[in-house]
């Protein structure tokens, strides 16, 4: 047989026997089946304290700490992936996240994806400056108030709250959390309605010392694990989990490392609870 022939064979051999070993090293084990061996967790980077990088560049929070507790009990490896959050669908259902993992609201969405069960009840509040004179949602008329877009505090200021919202100067929608902040520090802002936690952990980087938070929220929610709609197997693996963490304790001491961002006072028990 011609030298090239019996060269161009082997080589084709050697592709093949590396195909038939990757499908079934890793082709019993995709997402959501027994065998998994990687949660890839799909999140935003700047949902403090949830998500976020901390100052030696690692990703941290709570959510993330969980998901790595699920992962150890499964002997899974936990494969951190950022997002953008306007294609957070796109990235879900097509499989390149397995799971939405980051102070992800259940409200208005209970039909679009397969949720865990609530884990955080979380509100959503006016931040103002602390030197500022604004001391009661009726100082806000003829303000400049910043919102998150896409948020659950921009759907309470279109819906619940449309005739608060009215009685602002305007109603800004910011890219993302931070930016949002430090619009309100430089002034470029009055007012600023954002979640709870995000607010708290804000006051908190600043020693206490920028912000300050009114009195009362204009509206709370729930958050959870959202999945690939009919991904119940998933689902089902990671809420098992979940729960014996919650019965052993596990959840609330690591809350406790956020409790200065108002964490464990968020937290919901959710003994017997369904979907």
């Amino acid at each position: 047989m011609n030298k090239k022939i019996l060269i161009s064979l082997s080589i084709m051999l050697i592709i093949i026997a590396g195909l038939l070993f990757i499908h079934f090293e890793y082709g019993s084990e995709g997402v959501g089946s027994s065998n998994q061996k990687t949660l890839v967790l799909g999140f935003d980077a700047q949902t403090p304290p949830y998500s976020y990088k901390d100052d030696n560049g690692a990703y941290v929070g709570f959510d993330i700490d969980l998901a790595q507790e699920v992962c150890k009990r499964n002997n899974w490896t936990l494969k951190l992936q950022v997002i953008d959050w306007d294609t957070k669908d796109t990235e879900l259902n097509s499989g390149a996240v397995d799971c939405i993992w980051n102070g992800f609201t259940i409200n208005g969405r209970e039909n679009q994806y397969t949720w865990s069960k609530p884990y955080v009840n979380a509100k959503q509040v006016i931040v103002v400056r602390k030197d500022s004179d604004i001391q009661d949602y009726d100082d806000l008329n003829g303000k400049t108030v910043d919102v998150l877009k896409d948020s659950s505090a921009l759907k309470a200021l279109q819906g619940d709250q449309k005739s608060l919202t009215q009685t602002f100067k305007k109603l800004v929608q910011v890219e993302d959390i931070n930016t949002g902040f430090m619009d309100l520090e430089s002034g470029g802002c009055d007012a600023y309605a954002v979640d709870y936690q995000s607010a708290e952990y804000q006051i908190a980087q600043s020693n206490n010392s920028n912000f300050r938070i009114l009195d009362g929220n204009i509206s709370s929610e729930q958050y959870g694990v959202g999945f690939e709609k009919g991904n119940t197997e998933l689902r089902d693996q990671v809420q098992k989990t979940l729960d014996e963490m919650y019965n052993d304790g596990t959840v609330e001491r690591l809350s406790k490392k956020y409790t200065k961002y108002g964490v464990p006072d968020c937290l919901i028990n959710y003994t017997n609870m369904s979907y």
